[in-house]
């Protein structure tokens, strides 16, 4: 089995350097909610020297919540805030001679559109008329990758290795005490639940049914370098091969 780690990255954390090895793709934050230049061009730089895919991470232009309020935008200005973005960081790419491989939405972005499918529409046509080459990162078994797959893109169903599920597939809202995991034990069980199994055990106990085809690890956590480790000798443990080819 091949599997993708992803992480999302240039968000201004200390340790992405520590991470890059032990991940197969990168979503670097395009300036909005988080990042600048500066952070694109030494992030894009790390990952061409572990040979990481490049990813874009647009996110609402919100650097004070860092992306995580949700913001209500028209369907022209939504679609905007995507295209820019995949502009700004596409440029960068140009400079150093190497091309995005994904997108993946950020923060409060990313929940609304798992959730609605108006959002989920607008943001993947909005990947499609910018490159339609580019794989769509969504939520695993949401209407995100329903959309994406309806317009016709490659699409890679995600789980997170370090966030709580509820009852609908939707992750916990981290307005909750328990959305986040806290020990690796617990992430590792997670993981191979997943991998081998094809679910996941929600917070309040139910078994949903569950793909993965990358597995997001978070650079901003406190432990975020301790998980990325443990996920990856996981995942070797279990006979995977960790590349991006697999989305």
């Amino acid at each position: 089995m091949t599997i993708d780690i992803n992480c999302d990255m240039g968000e201004g954390m200390t340790n992405d350097s520590y991470i890059m090895p032990y991940i197969s793709s990168a979503n670097i934050a395009c300036g909005y909610h988080a990042g600048d230049k500066t952070t694109m061009c030494n992030t894009i730089d790390l990952c061409l020297k572990h040979k990481v895919a490049i990813g874009a991470h647009p996110g609402f232009n919100d650097k004070e919540s860092f992306g995580r309020k949700p913001i209500q935008l028209s369907k022209d200005e939504l679609h905007q805030l995507i295209s820019k973005q995949l502009e700004i960081i596409q440029a960068i790419c140009k400079e150093k001679h190497t091309k995005l491989h994904h997108v993946k939405l950020h923060g409060a972005l990313y929940n609304m559109a798992a959730k609605d499918k108006s959002i989920s529409k607008i943001t993947a046509q909005a990947v499609k008329d910018f490159d339609p080459d580019l794989i769509f990162y969504g939520l695993s078994g949401s209407v995100m990758i329903e959309e994406a797959k309806s317009l016709g893109l490659k699409t890679a169903n995600e789980v997170f290795a370090d966030r709580t599920y509820q009852p609908d597939g939707t992750l916990t809202p981290r307005t909750h005490p328990h959305a986040l995991f806290e020990h690796a034990t617990d992430v590792v069980r997670q993981i191979e639940q997943i991998v081998k199994e094809k679910y996941v055990t929600t917070l309040t106990g139910e078994i949903i049914p569950l793909s993965a085809d990358t597995i997001c690890i978070h650079g901003d956590g406190d432990h975020a370098l301790e998980f990325a480790k443990h996920v990856h000798k996981s995942l070797q443990s279990m006979g995977c091969r960790i590349s991006a080819d697999s989305v």
